[in-house]
C-alpha cells in the first residue's frame, strides 16, 4: 500500500517525466489523485460494469492482457480497498490458470458508452471458486481522450462455437483485424523487488482512427503514443522492462486477439512525424499470439450509429480568449440531456487528417435547456480550439456524441463551494445553474480566479445569477488586475485564491468542494483544503 511520503511513480516513470520536462509539475498533482483506496464514485463505477480489462503475467513471467466479463454487479466493493470479481478467465485464454494469490494485477474499468475510465493496480489476495479477491495498491481516474464510444448488450455464448488458436506470428486475418482496429488495450509492468505501491502491473487503453496501429510483416507492430496525462505509466514501465501485452477486441463478434512481445520506444525519429499527432512511437516485436473467437458474453454496437449532427445556433465572445458555441440538433429533435459538470465530445473534419479529430469540452449551460453550450479558450498551438475560433460560425454543423463524465454534483445536502481558475469556470457555471434550480436552497459559494477583467469569462452571467438568489455568494480574485478593473466591483481580491480567501468567504468549511482548473491550481487547492481540515471525500476535482 502507498504511504503518504512515497512517490506514486517508480524510477522508470520518473525518468520519462524528467526526459519530457513534466516531472516537477506532475509529481505534486499525482500525489493528490493517485490514492491507495477507491473513492465511492469509483467503487460504484466498477459495480455497474459488464467487463473489466485485466493485465497480469503468466507462469513464465510474460505479460498478457484480457477481459473478465459478467452481468453488471459481477464486480463488488465491500470496502474502499478491495474488489470482489465474480468471474473467471476464459478457457484457452493466455492467462487461464495464471491467477494465483499474490499475483500483481492491473485493472482498467472502462465504460465505452460514456467514455469514463478508472484504473486500479494491486494484487490478488485470494481466489476461491468463481471469485477473485483483489486488493488495491493504487487507484486513479483517466481522461476520456481517444475512447471510441460504443454501447454494449449481453449475449448467450455457446461454448461449442468458441475456438482457440495459438501461434508465434500474425496470420493474414489477424493482420487485417489489427489494421482495422480503433481501440486496443495494453499491459505492462515493472517490479524492483521492493514492496512499493508503484511496482506491479498496469492495464491501459489506446485509441485512434482505424489503422492507427501499423503492421510490419507478420511479427512487427508499431503504434503512436499521443499526449496524455503525463503519468507515463506504460512508457515508464517499458523503459525498465520491455515486455508488453496487447489486446485487440472484436467488439461485434465477441473475439479476443492477445499478443505478447517486446517493445522499443522511438522517441524522435523522422518516422514519428508520419503519424499525425504522435509524440513518439512504440515498436513491438511479437513473440506469441492467442486468438479466441465467439467467447465474450457481451457485444458492442458499431460506433458510427452513435454520432449525431448538431448545428451552431449562437456564437458569443465571453472574454479576450474565450468564445461560446450553442448547439441544437440539426434535425430539430431532442438532444440527450446532461448533468452539470459533464463534457460534450465533438468531432471536426480537419484538412490533412484522414479521420475526424475528437475533443471534449465541458458544457457551460443549464441542464434541461434543450441545448448544448461549450465555451472554448483559444490556445496558440491548439489544433481544434483555433479552428473553432477562426472558422466555426452560426449555421455550421459538426458531429457530437452524448455528454459524459463523472465530475457531477451528486446527491448530498451539504453547502457547496465551487472553485475555479481560468477556463475551469465552464463546468462550474453549469453547476451553478443546477444548484440555483435546487429546491433545497442550500448555501453556494462561487470562487473564481482570473488574470484580469479581459480574461474573465461569464463575469456578468454569474453576477446575474447571484443577484437573483440570496443563497449564492460570488468572490473573484484577479492575479494581475488592469487599471480599469475596479476592486469591490469587478473583483474582490488581488492575487490568487489562497487560504485567507477561503476562510473569509466560505461560511461553512464542512461543505462539498468542486474544483476545476490546471493541475498546479488543483494541487494548491487540494493542499489548502487539507490544511483547513476538509476531508478528502468532500473534495471533487477536474483538470483542464
Amino acid at each position: 500500500m502507498m504511504t503518504a511520503t512515497e512517490s506514486p511513480f517508480h524510477v522508470g516513470e520518473q525518468a520519462v517525466q524528467h526526459r519530457l520536462g513534466v516531472r516537477e509539475q506532475i509529481e505534486p498533482w499525482a500525489r493528490k489523485v493517485v490514492r491507495p483506496w477507491m473513492p465511492d464514485q469509483h467503487r460504484d463505477f466498477y459495480s455497474q460494469l459488464p467487463f473489466v480489462v485485466v493485465s497480469a503475467r503468466d507462469k513464465r513471467g510474460r505479460p498478457w492482457i484480457t477481459l473478465l466479463a459478467g452481468e453488471p454487479g459481477f464486480i463488488q466493493s465491500p470496502d474502499d480497498s478491495v474488489l470482489h470479481i465474480h468471474s473467471r478467465v476464459l478457457p484457452g485464454d493466455a492467462l487461464e490458470d495464471a491467477m494465483p494469490s499474490g499475483l500483481d494485477v492491473g485493472l482498467l474499468g472502462i465504460e465505452l458508452d460514456t467514455r469514463r475510465r478508472n484504473r486500479v493496480n494491486g494484487r490478488i489476495t485470494r481466489e476461491a471458486g468463481d471469485k477473485i479477491v483483489f486488493e488495491v495498491d493504487q487507484a486513479f481516474g483517466n481522461c476520456p481522450q481517444y475512447i471510441t464510444e460504443r454501447t454494449w448488450y449481453p449475449v448467450d455464448v455457446d461454448p461449442a462455437s468458441a475456438t482457440v488458436a495459438r501461434g508465434s506470428t500474425l496470420s493474414p486475418a489477424q493482420v487485417s483485424w489489427i489494421q482495422q482496429a480503433d481501440t486496443f488495450f495494453i499491459g505492462s509492468g515493472y517490479d524492483d523487488g521492493s514492496d512499493a505501491a508503484s511496482n506491479g502491473m498496469d492495464a491501459s487503453h489506446r485509441g485512434g482512427p482505424p489503422g492507427f496501429v501499423k503492421v510490419d510483416g507478420e511479427d512487427r507492430l508499431v503504434f503512436p503514443d499521443y499526449a496524455g496525462n503525463n503519468h507515463f505509466n506504460t512508457i515508464g514501465n517499458l523503459v525498465m522492462d520491455s515486455r508488453v501485452a496487447l489486446l485487440f477486441v472484436d467488439f461485434e463478434g465477441g473475439g479476443l486477439l492477445q499478443v505478447t512481445g517486446r517493445a522499443e520506444i522511438d522517441w524522435d525519429s523522422a518516422a514519428v512525424a508520419e503519424h499525425a499527432g504522435a509524440k513518439r512511437l512504440v515498436n513491438i516485436q511479437v513473440d506469441e499470439v492467442v486468438e479466441l473467437q465467439n467467447v465474450l458474453p457481451v457485444r458492442f454496437l458499431e460506433p458510427k450509429g452513435l454520432v449525431r449532427e448538431i448545428r451552431v445556433v449562437d456564437r458569443r465572445r465571453e472574454s479576450d480568449d474565450v468564445v461560446s458555441f450553442t448547439f441544437e440538433s440539426r434535425d430539430g429533435g431532442d438532444l440527450p440531456d446532461f448533468e452539470a459538470g459533464q463534457h460534450l465530445p465533438i468531432e471536426l473534419a480537419i484538412v490533412g487528417y484522414d479521420t475526424p479529430v475528437s475533443r471534449t469540452y465541458s458544457l457551460s449551460n443549464s441542464p434541461g435547456s434543450g441545448q448544448y453550450r461549450i465555451s472554448v479558450k483559444r490556445e496558440p498551438e491548439g489544433l481544434v480550439s483555433r479552428l473553432l475560433h477562426d472558422a466555426i460560425d452560426v449555421g455550421a454543423v459538426i458531429n457530437s456524441r452524448s455528454p459524459a463524465g463523472d465530475f457531477i454534483l451528486g446527491h448530498h445536502d451539504r453547502p457547496v463551494v465551487l472553485i475555479s481558475a481560468g477556463i475551469g469556470v465552464t463546468p462550474m457555471l453549469s453547476m451553478l445553474y443546477e444548484l440555483t434550480h435546487d429546491a433545497s436552497n442550500r448555501s453556494v459559494t462561487f470562487l473564481h480566479g482570473a488574470r484580469d477583467g479581459h480574461h474573465h469569462p461569464f463575469a456578468g452571467e454569474v453576477s446575474t445569477i447571484a443577484g437573483e438568489h440570496a443563497n449564492v455568494r460570488v468572490v473573484n480574485a484577479y492575479s494581475q488586475p488592469l487599471p480599469e478593473d475596479v476592486m469591490g466591483q469587478d473583483f474582490d481580491y488581488k492575487g490568487r485564491i489562497d487560504a485567507d480567501v477561503v476562510r473569509n468567504t466560505v461560511p461553512e468549511l464542512d461543505a462539498e468542494y468542486f474544483i476545476c482548473g490546471p493541475s498546479p491550481f488543483l494541487t494548491s487547492m487540494v493542499d489548502l483544503l487539507s490544511e483547513l481540515g476538509v476531508h478528502d471525500s468532500q473534495v471533487h476535482i477536474e483538470e483542464f
